[in-house]
């Protein structure tokens, strides 16, 4: 009997130990299935498709904020890129904030809005319309025609630009544009252009905009007539009604800072690297690095620099009146407090520099970045510099890295393959139609059936122009 129960005791003990095994087992997996259940809750990836990381995760917490808690940020924007006025860096900044929230961006067929003809809204990409509100942001090169830019923006777009003292812009302008603008092409120097410009310029040939009053010309503006202050006036007031806010270059970071308060945007979101930069000449130097030719072609004098300042007179009474408005929107704003802010922008630079950059994060030369992908665009008397990424980035950090150097060419590429993921590109002719050369033609294949910007920007097409050859030979 003692023997029976004994026994019976023992095969219950066991069974309440392994009843105890498998309770605890089930509470392991419930916990466990538990935890993955929120973690799919709170991971949004199964809501909407997984955008590009804002910057890096070891970005402070107030570089993700915008300026200011109760103010909502501008989506609509329109920014009138000018022309060697850092105007690149600006739209980099367009393109990274517009990838990562998601905009709709209106895009030029080519890289420009048919620049130098006015602006008509049919040269955006995809347009259907002016009552079809659907873009976000427009920021290419453009020459600026509001009406037509009103049927394509929406009614509450944020109107901004930016100018450049006019003789800095005439040297980067002369030595980007020295073998397109014929009035360039045709000086041994800008010294020499500037000592009678009129001995070289001719208004009629095409591409010469870019010789005299370039800002005038890009804000829309008559860059061939006569300077009066009244007509300068009326001028300056077209622009100032037209946009809300105009930056200056020299000023660059104070720029970011008004503008990211005025847009409500994080901190980085105007953070950037200088890009399509030329390569400069050392002050401690006498010839340029890797172009000794090139510092006698713009070396200016005292006299010279005022003379493109009368050839340019249009344009420097814009700067004038415009960096007066800049400074007293810096006393608005508060001295102190931009004073802290350029501070804080520029220390998030040097970080995120030293996280992305090779070379301490100086620019390059474009023949020493070994991505092509990621080389810029080359033009004109000296070099366009870019930059290369350290190696031993994760994919997150690299991609988010790469979104600040990327030119604006193959950025421009990027973005138009993923709005317009289905269109074509028209067939390349296998040998073009050849025609006679004429001076209002673009400067690169002048014997092409297409006229072409200097970018390669088709201008007109083939039918126009052969009525043209028609006319000609009819005459």
């Amino acid at each position: 009997m003692l023997c029976r129960r004994s026994a019976r005791r023992m095969r219950w003990l066991g069974c309440y130990r392994l009843g105890l095994m498998w309770k605890a087992l089930l509470v392991f997996v419930v916990i466990a299935f538990a935890g993955q259940l929120l973690g799919v809750l709170f991971n949004k990836s199964w809501v909407q498709p997984e955008r590009p990381r804002s910057l890096f995760s070891l970005s402070p917490e107030n570089s993700q904020l915008p300026p200011q808690g109760s103010c909502r940020p501008h989506t609509h924007v329109m920014f009138l890129k000018t022309h060697k006025t850092a105007s690149s860096t600006v739209l980099n900044m367009l393109y990274r904030f517009g990838e990562e929230q998601g905009l709709y961006f209106a895009l030029p067929v080519g890289y420009q809005f048919g620049y130098p003809l006015p602006f008509i809204a049919q040269r955006v990409k995809g347009y259907r319309g002016p009552h079809v509100v659907e873009f976000d942001i427009m920021a290419n090169h453009m020459r600026f025609y509001k009406p037509e830019v009103e049927k394509v923006m929406p009614a509450d777009t944020f109107y901004f630009s930016i100018l450049r003292d006019p003789v800095a812009l005439a040297e980067s302008s002369y030595a980007y544009y020295k073998n397109v603008a014929p009035a360039f092409r045709r000086a041994k120097g800008l010294g020499d252009f500037a000592d009678n410009p009129h001995k070289y310029y001719e208004p009629r040939l095409r591409n010469n905009h870019y010789a005299r009053n370039l800002l005038w010309f890009d804000f829309g503006l008559d860059h061939n007539a006569n300077f009066s202050l009244a007509l300068a006036k009326r001028g300056e007031a077209t622009v100032r009604r037209n946009f809300k806010l105009i930056l200056l270059s020299e000023f660059f970071d104070q720029s970011m800072v008004l503008l990211r308060h005025a847009l409500c945007w994080p901190l980085d979101a105007v953070v950037s690297f200088s890009l399509n930069a030329r390569q400069q000449m050392p002050k401690a130097r006498s010839v340029w690095v890797g172009k000794p030719a090139a510092p006698a072609a713009l070396a200016l004098t005292e006299e010279q620099r005022q003379k493109l300042r009368q050839w340019n007179a249009l344009d420097w009474h814009l700067y004038q009146a415009f960096n007066r408005t800049f400074w007293a929107e810096v006393e608005r704003f508060g001295r102190a407090r931009m004073e802290k802010e350029v501070i804080l922008l520029r220390s998030r630079r040097e970080i995120l520099a030293r996280v992305c950059l090779r070379d301490g994060g100086q620019p390059v030369e474009a023949s020493r970045i070994r991505d092509k992908a990621i080389r810029p665009f080359q033009s004109g008397l000296v070099k366009i510099l870019g930059y290369e990424l350290q190696p031993g980035l994760d994919n997150g950090t690299r991609e988010a890295c790469l979104r600040m150097i990327r030119p604006e060419i193959q950025y421009k590429d990027l973005l138009d393959l993923r709005q317009f993921p289905h269109a074509q590109r028209p067939p390349v002719p296998a040998a073009p139609l050849r025609r006679e050369s004429s001076p209002s033609r673009t400067g690169e294949h002048l014997g092409e059936m297409v006229e072409r910007d200097w970018d390669r920007t088709i201008l007109r097409r083939n039918q126009s122009l052969q009525q043209e050859d028609i006319k000609g030979k009819l005459r």
